[in-house]
């Protein structure tokens, strides 16, 4: 049987491609669909490290979760990751090839199409269905030439496209037709029909416009999608800020947003706990009383030190530590509580040496080999509560507060360190608040003791079945069968 394939692009940048790609995953694996989520190209600084010892885009190991997959580097097979505004990191199957600018990018395409073109030959050998996720717009006209995120790549593979549109941001008809006209004849005739996301409210309201989109257009509308309140699923890039209900908050939690945070979905189970009155704090936003600050890792770990500073951070931090306040550094948040970081190879900017905050006895050097694993272990915190998560850093750290580690690996490795006065934990493994036993510890560490437990993977999991239960409804499955 030859694979089936369907492409879903938006007309915007969060305009629910992730998200409809992850229902469409869960809901064909319930049925009994051997499926496969993928994103010829991905720009994000939000990533997971892989099965195969890789690193991919975190919305397709969310997706790749929803069809019942390990993370592979398949499913993401062009990763880049910015690191200044005009430069970026490429990663290319899980590795990194290349720190290249926009323009050199362009003329390195060819090589990145050609692994979008390998990986794509090993799924749809593998799997019934691949499920495809576009990046920002098709319509992008200054990034139509050589473009493998899109619509070249549909091109190149003879895939069908559906395109989704987000009505809550306000004028999705013009969205949807301008983004139509945009594309080629070719291109046009290969959009199969229109998904509308985030509806609320009377929907009969919105049908002579949907039956105006059909005649103007000649294509059908697909599904209107609803709009989920209280919805919690990895953010593929942009910061999520929606929280829980806070009325039973007992600990306050702040972390700098600072312009290259990456991983920050590490802080999403403090984000959604009952308990945890946790905020992004942001550009030009004073850092405000907490009980717990904790700095996030960094693309660019100097760059964004040096952004801490300007932002009072340094001295609010001081502060905090006087008044008995406790601070986490997660990966980069780690390196920069450190006596310095240093970059002899120029790898995240300029080659130097920066200052660090100076509150734990150690030096960072950035090296060239980035390390990439999956871990599990215990805190070296009272009860060793288990922890599981990753690695994907490119520094290495030395010197005396190494000797009081924050926690130690399954095989053995310690990792981390506490300070002597017990107010500063750091570690360079992410996901550190996912496993309930990791996330109670940590939480009475930091002050909240008989911490309601959450199980933030089972919170995934559910909100992933809620997702696919209302896409399922919404969706118009005759007129999907004639693609899938």
């Amino acid at each position: 049987m030859p694979c089936k394939s369907l492409m879903v692009q938006g007309t915007t940048s969060d305009a629910g491609k992730s998200t409809l790609v992850a229902a469409l995953c869960r809901i064909l694996r319930r049925r009994g669909r051997r499926v496969a989520p993928f994103k010829p190209q991905n720009m994000a600084l939000n990533s997971a490290v892989t099965v195969d010892g890789g690193e991919i885009g975190r919305a397709q190991a969310l997706q790749a979760l929803a069809a019942g997959l390990e993370p592979h580097t398949d499913f993401n097979p062009v990763l880049l990751k910015p690191t200044t505004d005009k430069k970026a990191q490429v990663v290319i199957h899980g590795r990194v090839a290349a720190d290249l600018n926009a323009r050199d990018y362009q003329e390195y395409k060819p090589r990145a199409m050609a692994a979008v073109l390998a990986s794509w030959e090993r799924l749809t050998a593998a799997y019934e269905c691949v499920l495809v996720e576009g990046a920002g717009s098709p319509a992008e006209i200054n990034l139509r030439a050589r473009d493998i995120a899109n619509m070249g790549f549909a091109e190149a593979v003879d895939c069908p496209v559906i395109l989704i549109a987000d009505i809550d941001r306000g004028g999705v008809f013009a969205h949807l037709v301008g983004t139509l006209e945009l594309l080629s004849a070719s291109e046009q005739a290969r959009v199969k029909g229109f998904v509308i996301n985030r509806f609320r409210g009377d929907i009969s309201l919105l049908e002579p416009g949907l039956r105006w989109l059909e005649e103007r257009t000649g294509k059908p509308v697909l599904g209107v999608l609803p709009y989920l309140h209280g919805l919690f699923l990895d953010a593929e890039d942009a910061i999520a800020t929606a929280t829980a209900d806070k009325s039973q908050a007992r600990l306050t939690v702040v972390a700098p947003a600072y312009p290259r945070v990456s991983n920050h979905n590490d802080l999403d189970p403090l984000r959604l706990h009952p308990e945890v009155d946790f905020r992004w704090i942001g550009p030009g936003e004073a850092p405000p009383p907490a009980d717990l600050i904790v700095l996030p890792g960094s693309k660019a770990v100097r760059a964004d030190l040096e952004w801490l500073r300007a932002g009072g951070w340094d001295t609010a931090i001081e502060r905090h530590l006087r008044y008995g306040g406790k601070v986490i550094g997660l990966c980069g948040g780690y390196q920069m509580l450190g006596r310095a970081i240093d970059d002899p190879r120029g790898l995240e900017g300029t080659p130097g040496r920066t200052a660090g905050l100076g509150w734990l006895d150690c030096t960072t050097t950035l090296e060239r080999e980035k390390q990439l694993r999956n871990v599990s272990g215990r805190l070296g915190l009272p009860g060793e509560p288990i922890l599981t998560g990753y690695e994907i850093h490119l520094g290495v750290t030395a010197g005396p507060a190494l000797a009081q580690p924050a926690l130690y690996f399954a095989d053995g490795r310690p990792d981390g360190a506490i300070s002597p006065d017990g107010q500063i934990l750091a570690t360079y493994c992410h996901g550190v608040f996912d496993h309930p036993d990791a996330l109670a510890g940590l939480l009475a560490w930091a002050g909240l003791v008989d911490a309601q437990r959450v199980d933030f993977a089972a919170r995934r999991e559910a909100d992933l079945d809620r997702l696919a239960d209302a896409v399922e409804s919404a969706l118009d499955w005759e007129k999907l069968a004639g693609i899938l």
